[in-house]
């Protein structure tokens, strides 16, 4: 490299350098530490009233682990509900800013492992719930209008370096941005499944109407992906600020009227705020700091610099492995988890496992739902590594027996069409990471619709 090219480097280094760490006020990250800790208290408190942490965490004989993860499982019934009392006690201190800095990563672990233990509960805002609650261990969301601050004067600052903030919101870009592109595909394209579900609301107030006629159905399609991918971008330029959050705000809101998707256009609504400008956040009136500010650079900058960077990288590319694997994602699910597809299809499911016993020669079916809870069919036949999940279960249940899987699959109101070959053994095939060769393709176009078979 000559030497002009070696002053541009080092000159792009110091950019970067200056700007990840260039001090901004403290008060967006005092916010996220309120308003985050403050919807999933909230969140939990509904999930406890409903049941549903019976329902999804003691309830079930079976669990269906994450690739790798078999490992993960559940404490027993009544140290299963003390754990998610506890990891309330957890995040109330990272609320109100107690010991942030030991409960912020026990929240962070706590959480995660009650995300790994089944996937059939997986939802996209529990992964970004998982995402945050590790950057957010190591933001000082603490140093301001908090108890630690209060009985520690010493840490009260009312800056923070600006990587702190830009993290945050790189993470939150990335759900619009893949939930833009994942909807690039055919079906939603062709407005489906946003057709068959907007037809299942017609009773909804003003608008409801028209959700039968086509224009409507692709002005919510194609007004999606625009949302998405230039929601933000809307957000961050002055002249269009208040269009862009009127939009995005628009869009959750009716996400979650039409959809019920609870916390996940709350959450949404309330990390906007992390995209205004710097300077709106410095009229937030916290206590000021006697104490010094925090340093405008790190003793280990490149240190710094290099984790974001293998973050970002990660992920970045992550949620795009599923173009290497063969297949339409939306029927093989391989790669579509992590990936932020969200509401993108509608799968409709019928199942049956088949028990063959070579030593004695006899055959029987077995039926899912004996077995699992309703939540965990709903999940089971449109899943193919937990339909291999569960056959595995079921052999360890006779000895010297065969699986077989008769399944069949309607996507975005196609016909119905095998998704497993019937002929091969389940109980004999190991779980793999990417294509699996007993998986049937998609072979029926979308305007081949359904007729008369409810699954």
């Amino acid at each position: 490299m000559n030497s002009f090219g070696l002053a541009n480097t080092r000159g792009l280094f110091s950019r970067i350098q200056l700007n990840a760490f260039t001090s901004i006020p403290i008060a967006p990250l005092v916010y996220i530490r309120i308003i985050f800790s403050a919807l999933l208290l909230r969140e939990g408190w509904l999930y406890y009233q409903a049941g549903w942490l019976h329902e999804y965490y003691v309830k079930p004989i079976v669990y269906f682990a994450y690739y790798g993860m078999d490992w993960v499982r559940p404490l027993p019934p009544d140290w299963m509900m003390l754990f998610f009392l506890a990891l309330g006690g957890v995040l109330f201190c990272v609320m109100i800013g107690f010991l942030y800095r030991v409960m912020m990563p026990l929240f962070f672990l706590g959480f995660t492992y009650i995300f790994l233990i089944d996937q059939s509960n997986y939802l996209n805002q529990h992964y970004l719930i998982v995402l945050l609650s590790f950057l957010m261990i190591f933001i000082p969301a603490h140093r301001a209008f908090s108890i630690d601050a209060l009985l520690r004067p010493k840490i009260r600052a009312n800056t923070a370096p600006a990587w702190t903030l830009y993290i945050l919101c790189f993470q939150v870009a990335l759900v619009y941005f893949f939930g833009g592109i994942a909807k690039l595909n055919s079906d939603w394209l062709h407005g489906e499944p946003m057709g068959m579900w907007l037809a299942q609301s017609t009773d909804f107030p003003v608008i409801g109407r028209f959700f039968t006629e086509k224009w409507m159905v692709y002005a919510f399609a194609y007004g999606g992906i625009c949302v998405d991918l230039f929601g933000l971008p809307l957000l961050l330029i002055k002249r269009t600020r208040w269009l862009g959050l009127a939009l995005l705000m628009t869009f959750h809101l009716l996400n979650n009227s039409l959809f019920g998707v609870r916390i996940f256009p709350i959450l949404m609504i309330a990390l906007l705020p992390l995209f205004f400008p710097v300077r709106w956040w410095e009229k937030v009136p916290l206590r000021k700091s006697a104490s010094p500010q925090m340093p405008t650079t790190h003793p280990r900058w490149r240190l710094v610099l290099a984790l974001l960077a293998i973050y970002c990288a990660f992920q970045l590319t992550f949620p795009l492995r599923h173009f290497i694997i063969p297949g339409n994602v939306s029927w093989t699910e391989e790669g579509e988890k992590f990936s932020w597809h969200m509401k993108l299809r509608d799968k409709r499911a019928i199942i049956t496992y088949i028990i063959v016993q070579p030593s004695t020669g006899d055959s029987w079916e077995e039926l899912p739902e004996d077995y699992l809870t309703d939540r965990q069919m709903d999940f089971l036949p449109k899943n193919p590594d937990g339909i291999l999940q569960f056959a595995h279960y079921l052999s360890t249940l006779w000895d010297d027996v065969e699986v077989y899987a008769d399944v069949r699959v309607s996507l975005n109101g196609r016909d119905y069409s095998p998704l497993v070959d019937p002929n091969i053994n389940l109980a004999a095939e190991p779980r793999r990471w990417g294509r699996s060769e007993w998986l049937l393709p998609l072979t029926t176009p979308l305007n081949q619709r359904r007729r008369g078979l409810v699954g």
